[in-house]
């Protein structure tokens, strides 16, 4: 993360803080995953028995597992919104609003949410459900202006979601590619590779030439299909609160599972992880490893 430290260092970040910050268990091993069966529906009713987890080819035992769709299993889920706010979101940016605001009005069983406006800069603030009035009154008073810092948005999200426990899903919406950050692509594909987050991006990039549109959605499924999570490309705005249901319908269906690796070395090195279900007409989305604890 000495990556992110410096960077973050240097960028204009405007933040807030409402509520409490949670502590995870730096050893925990968790691991979002989706399960989908051949015809891509979501598979929502298995059992903690249905799963296999190998680090390194070598047989883990699951020591968490939860289901998002079940209320008394599932961690605190924590929601974060990156929502552009650039000037080329000027015509589109109150249908825009509207959609974002009822999809984060559909998850009362969010135990918080951040949202990450960004433009040229990148602004944050965090908010409790009880807070939810001022959130909507955020999201509607930013006036589209300026560029697209969209890595360095991810990379100021991902920097406050380490303090975070329980689960975390953050949700993308940008209507073209980055035009301004100092982070890199390659840089943020690393961050989401570290982290433990799972990433929705939507993009809405009909204001975009057909070779750009081609590169955007090749950048924005890679950074998605790191984390487990998946990319949305709605045609239309019409279309945008639909692809938010799928977002949400996704969300909803996400197991969580964690293991305390028989590993027990702190060198920091990568560990690959293949997440199996047993029936094979299953398959399984998630991010495929971690980095180990380092400890000198």
């Amino acid at each position: 993360m000495r990556i992110l430290a410096a960077v973050l260092a240097g960028l204009a970040i405007e933040a807030g803080v409402q509520g409490q910050v949670f502590k995870s268990a730096v050893d925990m091993a968790s691991f979002g995953v989706t399960v989908i069966d051949r015809k891509g529906e979501l598979a929502t009713d298995l059992g903690r028995e249905a799963f296999e987890v190998y680090e390194d080819g070598v047989r883990q035992e699951l020591s968490l597992f939860a289901r998002g769709d079940h209320t008394d299993q599932a961690l605190d889920l924590h929601l974060g919104l990156l929502f552009d706010t650039s000037g080329s979101m000027e015509e589109t940016i109150g249908f825009a609003r509207s959609a974002a605001i009822k999809f984060l009005n559909a998850m009362p069983e969010a135990h918080d949410f951040t949202l990450v406006a960004f433009d040229t800069e990148v602004r944050v603030t965090r908010y409790s459900q009880q807070d939810f009035p001022r959130l909507v009154e955020r999201i509607r008073r930013r006036k589209p202006d300026g560029m697209t810092a969209l890595y360095d948005a991810i990379g100021v999200y991902l920097d406050g979601a380490q303090a975070e426990g329980g689960r975390r899903v953050l949700v993308l919406y940008t209507d073209g590619g980055d035009t301004n950050s100092r982070m890199s692509y390659g840089e943020i594909q690393d961050l989401l590779k570290a982290s433990d987050i799972t990433l929705y991006a939507v993009g809405l990039l009909g204001n975009l030439s057909q070779s750009a549109q081609m590169d955007q959605r090749m950048r924005l499924r890679t950074l998605a299909e790191l984390t487990g999570g998946q990319a949305f490309f709605p045609s239309a705005l019409k279309d945008l609160d639909a692809t938010y249901e799928k977002v949400l319908a996704e969300i909803r269906a996400q197991y969580t599972l964690g293991f305390l690796s028989t590993n027990a070395r702190t060198d920091g090195a990568w560990r690959k992880v293949d997440i199996k279900v047993k029936d094979p007409a299953l398959k399984v989305r998630t991010r495929r490893g971690y980095y180990a604890p380092f400890r000198k």
